[in-house]
């Protein structure tokens, strides 16, 4: 039988001076997929974040305000409380090694050096869970990296990333039925967007 989703989590820091920057692609994500199912995110002391539930789709968002290297705290909450498996865990978070306007939909794996990764892992004891990562590119020098990612894409960047966004909506009704095999090739098909191939 199918594994359905029963958590979806987007990762991100909180605060204003964060919110239009690469690191939370995942919230930008959330942000999304709240307004295509109707649900309010509200903040959760219990949760350490801002979570909702989509009742119809028997699914829960959440985004964690705990900043990102501290995000398996709020994770691990929301899914004990809930008795919820990591096999029923999607994440949705930026990743440096794939370019702006690509998605990369996988179950499990390596964790890429993504802090927001390694702690959620470290708190559920297992990395067997279904992971959406969202292309923001890299800044070519591995040195440059905790700034890049804390800072906005440039425009065409951005709305690469936005394009890639709306697909993962589009991706988002197999991902919801469990049809993950159906929802991978969807998610990962190459970008058409042949300019941005250069981009840094």
């Amino acid at each position: 039988m199918p594994i359905a989703p029963k958590l979806v989590v987007g990762l991100g820091n909180p605060g204003a001076e964060y919110s239009e920057t690469r690191h939370n692609a995942g919230f930008w994500f959330c942000a999304r997929l709240a307004d295509t199912l109707g649900v309010s995110l509200a903040r959760e002391a219990r949760f350490h974040g801002f979570a909702g539930q989509a009742r119809a789709a028997g699914v829960w968002l959440l985004t964690p305000q705990t900043f990102m290297n501290r995000s398996g705290q709020s994770v691990a909450a929301l899914m004990r409380f809930y008795r919820i498996e990591p096999a029923e865990l999607l994440v949705v978070h930026d990743e440096l090694d794939i370019l702006p306007g690509q998605l990369r939909l996988k179950f499990g794996g390596g964790l890429g050096g993504h802090n927001g990764l390694k702690d959620i892992t470290a708190h559920l004891g297992t990395q067997d869970y279904w992971r959406l990562r969202v292309g923001i590119g890299h800044p070519g020098d591995r040195n440059e990296v905790v700034h890049y990612v804390l800072k906005p894409p440039r425009r065409e960047e951005r709305e690469a990333i936005d394009k890639a966004l709306d697909r993962a909506l589009g991706v988002w009704p197999k991902m919801a039925a469990g049809q993950w095999p159906e929802a991978t090739k969807a998610a990962n098909e190459r970008n058409p967007n042949k300019e941005l191939k250069e981009l840094k």
